[in-house]
């Protein structure tokens, strides 16, 4: 069966985003997201395309980021879930690691937590620091153990046992004997086999908790899809099959952001700029991210109040994006975010009932968004509701509409430049050796002003800007993170064995993907630390000892900014798997020059504004700014003192002469 086709689908709290690739220039399209049952607006989204034959006939490859994982977690609607731990460690996870909000405060009250609502059962087997059996698991105490977990008639049980990451021979029993029970388990030597049973933990009952959820989920839109091949977005910036994805909930945290972060590296690989600053503005909120060459990927994420220690890409997501609300607070202060107007109502200028200013309608209201303009005219924009809700919150500041509409755009930039400083001045980089690369369906509108505001004198607005993150999944690679904890003074023997295993067990996943032995590449990475730390730096694999230490102190100081005298740990093996992906060649730009269909005065503006229409522009044509360059999923607002320069890919390539 031959694929014809290839679709990227991410979902956002405003749109789902859809891009086409495979019928000559690749084709785009956003429908309104429906959060209560994802998969409706993907199929609509398929329908309206045009793409139900290729669907039924299996000609149409679907990759999807998803937010479901994300929801469930930040709403607090899991399953309903028994954790089991060891005895006299129940209330691991509850204690956590005693970081504290309020510092100073002697007796803080400790916030609500989904995990105060977690039935906890203890098993009396133990294992020791080396993995050996110190107290056995008896025939009578695991089937005591699984009737006092069905007593709790969960629905999904997460299983985390002392030093399982060296021998999960307890854990493989218990979850054996459940699973003939007919509860789903997660087991933390399957889900994270590493040191910190309290990360561990936590990784095992976010994903027991999520899992029900995302597997009915995936289930549900895989019938609504078959036989087309399914996969999904993860975490780390890599892919993997819907019916492999169902049980991995915790490694779809990211998922819909990661999409976008594999567009802008290949982005960066085609432009030769492989150093970027990106931000990703949607409807409800913005993630920002710094490339150096590659993903950065962490495993000191959060999700909510949560830690997740699973690999995912290094990014930062704050409550700002094109449908945050702006409001004013008891004291007089204006305000905008985080709570978001969503998909419905939306801002007001939606037309759908909504009356609350969002920074949507502050574009709207300045010009910058033009009514004809809005997803490819296919939207309509309510400019006078935008103006009634702006000059609600006028009154209430004592300001004019257009004077309160530049104030909210302000905030909004702000929010979003702390964000930028947050992954890259408090990191040790200068942001002015870096692009910064937009995208998002909002991006577009605020990029010269978080620019000027990081003294950056370099921007990217890619082709297609809107959809990004649904084009990078469709070239995400097929991909899996394998990782294994060590045992202490483990030598090169060993460390051997183990990276056999993993990359076995890599390739083993990928060709039940469908992909061939022959595609997969193997990259082995290892983490270590100095004596007596806890956090790790990962290196990559070097045969001789001396080699993987020399690149640890170099890296620990680049880090740091010094190095110790001290004997350094090898604590995991890291292998990444992955074969990349092959989907149809884009078609060149063609020669040609695109005149501004017209010209208009903007609020705030001293000089005429031209707008174009961004498909008219050729490559080597230059723009100067003010101006709006309009597509069909954004716009971008070019302004004073900036220009933008087209390359041969449709790219925009945004500079401040004399910066």
């Amino acid at each position: 069966m031959s694929v014809s086709y290839w679709l990227g689908v991410d979902t956002g709290g405003t749109f789902t985003d859809f891009v086409l690739l495979g019928d000559g220039e690749p084709r785009i399209h956003k429908v309104l997201s429906t959060p209560s049952a994802p998969e409706q607006a993907i199929l609509q989204g398929i329908t309206e395309l045009g793409l139900k034959d290729a669907m039924a006939a299996g000609q149409l490859v679907i990759v999807h980021g998803t937010t479901v994982a994300t929801n469930a977690a930040l709403e607090g609607k899991g399953a309903r879930t028994v954790l089991i731990t060891n005895q006299g460690l129940e209330d691991i996870l509850r204690i956590g690691r005693q970081n504290r909000a309020e510092l100073y405060n002697l007796t803080p009250t400790p916030p609500p937590s989904m995990l105060d609502t977690v039935n906890v059962e203890g098993s009396p087997a133990r294992l020791d620091a080396r993995g050996k059996e110190v107290i056995p698991l008896s025939d009578a105490g695991l089937t005591q153990l699984v009737e006092k977990v069905l007593a709790h008639q969960p629905q999904s049980v997460a299983l985390c046992l002392l030093f399982s990451y060296l021998n999960p021979a307890h854990e493989q029993r218990i979850r054996q004997a459940l699973e003939a029970a007919g509860l789903p388990v997660s087991a933390s030597h399957a889900i994270l086999p590493t040191r910190g049973e309290y990360e561990r933990g936590m990784a095992t009952w976010l994903n027991a908790w999520l899992a029900p959820k995302v597997a009915d989920y995936l289930q549900r839109l895989q019938q609504a899809t078959d036989p087309a091949p399914l996969a999904i977005m993860q975490s780390h910036g890599g892919t993997i099959a819907s019916d492999q994805a169902a049980g991995l909930a915790v490694n779809l945290l990211l998922s819909g952001p990661a999409g976008g972060l594999a567009a802008a590296r290949r982005l960066g690989e085609q432009l030769r700029q492989p150093r970027l600053m990106t931000f990703d503005m949607g409807g409800t909120s913005t993630d920002v991210a710094l490339l150096d060459g590659d993903l950065r990927l962490t495993q000191q994420g959060h999700i909510g109040p949560y830690p997740v220690a699973v690999p995912m890409v290094d990014m930062h997501t704050i409550g700002a994006g094109g449908g945050s609300l702006a409001y004013v607070d008891d004291a007089g202060l204006l305000h905008v975010g985080p709570h978001s107007a969503g998909a419905d109502p939306g801002p007001a200028c939606y037309g759908r009932g909504g009356n609350q200013v969002t920074v949507t309608d502050a574009n709207v209201v300045l010009g910058r968004l033009q009514p004809d303009f809005a997803l490819g005219g296919s939207l309509t924009l309510d400019t006078a509701a935008a103006r009634h809700a702006m000059k609600t919150l006028a009154s209430q500041l004592g300001l004019g509409v257009e004077e309160t509409a530049e104030g909210v755009l302000a905030l909004a930039n702000e929010h979003m430049t702390q964000a930028l400083r947050v992954i890259s001045i408090q990191k040790g980089f200068d942001p002015a050796n870096f692009a910064l690369l937009s995208f998002g369906g909002a991006g577009g509108l605020h990029v010269c002003a978080l620019a000027d505001n990081l003294g950056m004198r370099s921007a990217l607005v890619p082709r297609r800007a809107g959809v990004l993150s649904a084009e990078g999944l469709v070239y995400a690679p097929r991909k899996r993170e394998q990782l294994q904890a060590l045992p202490d003074g483990a030598g090169d023997a060993a460390l051997r064995e183990r990276i056999g295993t993993l990359q076995h067990q890599g390739s083993a996943e990928l060709i039940r993907e469908g992909v061939g032995a022959e595609q997969i590449q193997h990259h082995v990475f290892v983490d270590m630390c100095y004596q007596g730390q806890s956090s790790v730096l990962q290196v990559p694999w070097q045969p001789a000892v001396a080699a993987r230490e020399a690149l640890f102190h170099d890296a620990h100081e680049v880090r740091f900014g010094h190095r110790l005298a001290l004997p350094v740990q090898q604590v995991n093996i890291r292998v990444q798997s992955q074969a990349t992906r092959t989907p149809p060649a884009q078609p060149p730009l063609p020669a040609r020059t695109g005149e501004a269909i017209r010209h208009t005065r903007l609020p705030g503006v001293d000089q005429q504004v031209a707008i174009y229409h961004r498909d008219t522009l050729g490559p080597g044509q230059t723009i100067q700014g003010p101006a709006l360059i309009a597509e069909a999923v954004g716009t971008t607002w070019l302004a004073p003192q900036w220009q933008a320069s087209v390359d041969a890919q449709g790219h925009l390539l945004l500079t401040r002469p004399g910066a």
